[in-house]
């Protein structure tokens, strides 16, 4: 592996993956922490980072699945 990594444009499908892997990171480490100090804002924390993981899987799915323009949006 090398030691760093290409860049990517935002809407590549391997920026949106990495971008799972980094918030899914964040998550373990906040169950950790939640772990050894349970706490309201760290559980809030745990939420919106799975919120964002929800938000990351619609743009994965958007990204590999687009949607077909309507025939209003064709005849635009």
């Amino acid at each position: 592996m090398p030691p760093y990594s290409l860049t990517t444009r935002e809407d590549d499908p391997v920026h949106i993956v990495r971008m799972i892997g980094r918030l899914a990171q964040m998550v373990i480490e906040l169950r950790d922490e939640y772990v050894r100090d349970p706490r309201p804002d760290t559980l809030d924390q745990i939420e919106r980072r799975l919120d964002e993981l929800g938000e990351a899987r619609e743009h994965l799915r958007e990204r590999l699945h687009p949607k077909e323009p309507t025939e209003i949006e064709q005849d635009g």
